[in-house]
């Protein structure tokens, strides 16, 4: 179920509804339910899959906290092998049998190993991770094993962030669901309030941006290496308007009927380092590959040809995980390169600004900081975006042959969506550096009730008059 649909506008009410009315002892198992009609709405004979990795890795948590030595570590791999087995057949056993099928016509080996047909479970890779995060937590020693399975099963399955996240911690998340969460009148309107703003940026901006990219990138042959830049840089925004917009909307959902998830996403765009981006941008995931996998590696710990290793191996892994598709290993190996050449270079760096005095213009040095990081990752963002590596490529090629005085985008953006689109591209980040510093929320919460009522009035007046209602599913579904 899309939160831009109807069936949603209709899904949330009566569920919320009702989660308030029932009995504080059976809103965990309506919240189950719930759960697996908003998963049964995509591909309901999926929700079979999900249940046998849930059954397993319940089964595999209690194990574990039961057992020591070498037995503990093998319930750990049990559940790890299983729970990774199902997302490597379901997303990655074609990738590798196409790329064995090239290299088989390559060599003249007779290869013929056909495609499954299958379709990737929707939102596979998030509840994969969160799985996997319950039972290294459970064998680290961090976290209790769930005993009641259902409550386990709604873990896994909890609807507002059981497609696309955020990726939660067992800690984080497990001892909410036995929290009695009375109506709160502050955390609905809060709630509500970030969902709206989620919607902005998804329906607002990030769908309408979507009708300017998609036939530039779709065809990039067509279009100038001006035309590219700029539609580029467009996609930064669009990818982020409409990934932190679903986090807004999971966020707020569960806000209003009372629980808290963490923080996915604190303005990237103003990251004055890759480093520092990678903080801010899809917070759940980042962590979760920071402790999983980068830390067990050895983190910055090693020496330093190992630390560059490290940053490699869980870039690289970052890229597979968002897609069987070479883009997106290219892609993350792209930005485990930024990193590695940004903490190999800092010290000549540093030396380079005292010298020519910028050290002296903080605020022109972090401007400059700020606008290399966001040129770096719009860079990156074009294996992320493109169909195939070899239009990536082209794409590339034309931005950096490009001639600044040819035409950019006269001939194929319709000059009223593209103003529409930059107004509201503006207005977003004024917000959001306004509340950075002033916190907008409770700006807003301190002034009088005419003026909130009118200050909400147009904004929901601007998502409805402007927002595009076509249920676009979004990006991050797909993976």
């Amino acid at each position: 179920m899309l939160f831009n649909s109807f069936a949603f506008l209709l899904f949330f009410p009566i569920v919320t509804c009702i989660y308030f009315i029932l009995s504080y002892k059976y809103r965990w198992l309506w919240l189950l339910i719930a759960s697996c009609v908003f998963y049964m709405f995509f591909i309901p004979k999926y929700i079979i899959i999900l249940f046998v990795t849930i059954t397993i890795d319940y089964w595999a948590g209690i194990k574990i906290a039961s057992s020591t030595g070498p037995v503990k570590k093998r319930y750990l791999l049990i559940s790890i092998i299983s729970t990774v087995l199902v997302l490597a057949i379901f997303k990655y056993a074609n990738f590798f049998n196409n790329n064995i099928h090239q290299l088989a016509h390559l060599i003249h080996w007779n290869y013929s190993l056909t495609s499954l047909d299958i379709i990737l479970p929707i939102g596979l890779s998030f509840h994969t991770f969160q799985s996997l995060s319950y039972v290294i937590e459970v064998y680290r020693g961090n976290h209790k094993p769930e005993k009641n399975y259902g409550i386990y099963s709604l873990y896994v399955m909890f609807f507002p962030q059981l497609v696309a996240g955020p990726i939660e911690r067992p800690q984080n998340i497990l001892y909410q669901f036995y929290e009695k969460h009375d109506f709160n009148y502050k955390d609905v309107t809060s709630g509500l309030k970030l969902m709206a703003w989620g919607f902005f940026k998804k329906l607002v901006i990030a769908d309408r941006l979507s009708a300017i990219i998609n036939p530039v990138y779709n065809n990039p042959g067509h279009y100038s290496g001006m035309t590219l830049i700029f539609v580029t840089l467009l996609f930064a925004q669009q990818i982020y308007c409409d990934f932190s917009g679903y986090s807004d909307i999971a966020i707020g959902m569960a806000r209003v009927i009372g629980f808290r998830l963490m923080k996915n996403f604190d303005t990237p765009y103003f990251s004055k380092s890759i480093s520092e981006f990678w903080t801010r941008w899809h917070i759940s995931l980042s962590t979760w590959f920071r402790d999983y996998v980068y830390i067990p590696l050895g983190g910055s710990r090693v020496v330093k040809w190992r630390w560059y290793y490290n940053l490699m191996i869980t870039f690289l892994l970052s890229g597979l995980w968002h897609g069987a598709n070479w883009t997106f290993v290219i892609w993350g190996g792209l930005n485990g390169l930024y990193l590695v050449i940004e903490v190999s270079t800092s010290r000549f760096r540093k030396k380079a600004t005292d010298f020519v005095g910028l050290n002296r213009f903080p605020l022109i040095l972090d401007g400059l900081r700020v606008i290399k990081t966001v040129l770096l990752i719009s860079l990156a963002w074009v294996f992320f975006r493109a169909n195939t590596a070899s239009d990536a490529f082209l794409i590339l090629s034309k931005i950096f042959k490009a001639n600044i005085f040819h035409p950019a985008f006269s001939t194929f953006i319709d000059p009223y969506s593209l103003f529409l689109c930059l107004i509201f591209i503006f207005l977003l980040e004024i917000a959001q550096l306004y509340h950075k510093k002033y916190n907008l929320a409770k700006v807003l919460s301190e002034k009088p009730i005419i003026y909130r009522f009118a200050v909400y009035t147009i904004f929901l007046v601007i998502i409805l008059n402007f927002g595009i209602f076509s249920s676009k599913g979004f990006i991050y579904f797909q993976f």
